[in-house]
């Protein structure tokens, strides 16, 4: 019996390698369409839904993700405390999830204990590595609250201006453009100092788009528009902490932070307070609010890194109605208003071995993760490394028709100015004017069919 098993199971594989044929290129049509993340998408359409692991990660791998999660939904406390201790002297707020809320976007509000908006500072000019300039007594960052007994660095007041529009078909839009002013000054800022407010985008996908090699990233800019289509996009090289070296940015509204360690690292530190090994120094060094502890770093190398681990393995929703007729039809009119030449639909991450949830998958997050000039109605004005003051990162799209539910009301654009998706669409500009007006002479239906599109992605 055992002689004739081996004699059957060698004429089977003798079959199978005499139909074996030369590898052809995957087909379009064999790929599903709602898989956004690749292996690393899940079905999920509840408030919940950027909220998920990875599928199929290890048991160890599921037990650092837990952690992590429990750690991001952490409030800090003042010094000392035997948990969680740290928080400021100044700081944004107290925990990662109170600006992420449900992993999601956050409330473009001030001073609170809800908001999720900071604010950038910087002088004028480049620092050793390229980067903005810090402003003594301040920083990169306005802390606008403190720990009892502090002082916050500063209050930031934001003012709207309403101002009604008209599309081509006469129906008309609202657009709210944003004033920030800073008031009780816990110090006098000496120069003519730059601001740059900046929403908590959201966090899912964050460890496949980390995965993309950069040459593909690069690959897909065009500085100086040798196409003439008018759309250029560029990289955005920064200087990264972490390592100690010049690196493709890739997170953040400009496209300023390299990986998603500086990227937690750097939240902590400044939006929480807290030390760590890549930001040892308090943000409040130097100034009258520093608690003067000999307690740095404050942060554990474990929860460091279970954190990241956290943000790198949040799965991407998976897309809905793909197969319907009139969303279909809105994304021929999305590409044919050239939207898709920045928010690029495909993107494949480079092969990793030793993380197969993340190794040669084809995603969908439509970015191109570069930035471009989007006019002076969104411009900060505030270069950041090779980013310009008129210029942003392009924001990937994945999970945009499921803003509402989970982050009701859903806010858009670098600051949250835009209520609806129609709103940002019409806040675009520069390298991407031409698209806008596009979109702006559509009828009123075929606008609907964009939206439309949008909503299922």
């Amino acid at each position: 019996m055992k002689k004739l098993s081996v004699v059957g199971v060698l004429a089977i594989l003798v079959l199978v390698l005499s139909q074996c044929q030369k590898a052809a290129t995957f087909p379009d049509t064999g790929y599903d369409a709602r898989l956004s993340g690749g292996v690393a998408t899940v079905f999920d359409i509840t408030s919940h839904a950027f909220s998920n692991m990875f599928p199929g990660l290890s048991d160890r791998d599921q037990i650092v993700h837990a952690f992590g999660d429990a750690a991001f939904s952490k409030n800090f406390v003042t010094a000392p405390a035997p948990i969680n201790s740290g928080l400021g002297p100044v700081f944004n707020n107290n925990s990662c999830i109170s600006c992420h809320h449900n992993d999601g976007i956050g409330l473009p509000t001030a001073g609170d204990s809800r908001s999720s908006l900071l604010v950038r500072i910087s002088l004028p000019g480049t620092d050793a590595h390229g980067g903005p300039v810090a402003v003594p007594g301040y920083g990169l960052q306005l802390q606008d609250k403190a720990v009892y007994g502090k002082v916050p660095e500063v209050k930031v007041n934001i003012n709207y201006t309403y101002t009604t529009y008209s599309f081509a078909d006469g129906e008309t839009y609202e657009l709210r453009a944003p004033t920030y002013t800073l008031t009780n000054l816990y110090a006098p800022i000496t120069g003519n100092y730059m601001l740059s407010p900046r929403l908590a985008p959201p966090m899912f996908g964050l460890g496949l788009l980390e995965a993309v090699p950069e040459s593909e990233i690069v690959a897909m800019a065009d500085p100086n528009d040798a196409d003439g289509d008018g759309i250029k996009g560029k990289p955005n090289y920064v200087w990264d902490v972490a390592t100690q070296s010049r690196q493709l940015g890739r997170f953040g509204w400009k496209a300023n932070t390299a990986s998603i360690l500086t990227q937690v690292a750097a939240a902590y530190n400044q939006d929480i307070g807290i030390t760590n090994r890549i930001f040892p120094v308090e943000s409040s060094f130097g100034q009258t609010q520093d608690d003067g502890l000999k307690d740095d770093p404050e942060l554990p190398d474990s929860t460091l890194n279970a954190v990241r681990f956290y943000a790198a393995t949040l799965a991407v929703p998976a897309r809905r109605s793909v197969t319907d007729a009139d969303a279909l039809r809105g994304e021929a009119l999305f590409k044919a208003a050239k939207c898709a030449v920045c928010h690029r639909q495909t993107l494949t991450t480079a092969v990793n071995v030793s993380f197969p949830s993340i190794s040669n998958q084809v995603i969908h997050p439509y970015t191109d993760m570069l930035v471009h000039g989007m006019g002076t109605g969104l411009a900060d004005n505030r270069p950041d490394f090779l980013a310009g003051g008129q210029e942003w990162r392009t924001a990937s799209l994945w999970g945009l028709g499921l803003f509402e539910k989970v982050n009701s009301p859903g806010y858009y654009l670098h600051d949250g100015r835009a209520r609806s998706v129609t709103e940002a669409i019409m806040w675009h500009g520069g390298e991407a004017e031409a698209s806008k007006v596009y979109f702006s002479k559509l009828s009123k239906s075929d606008r609907a069919l964009v939206l439309k599109f949008l909503g299922t992605l």
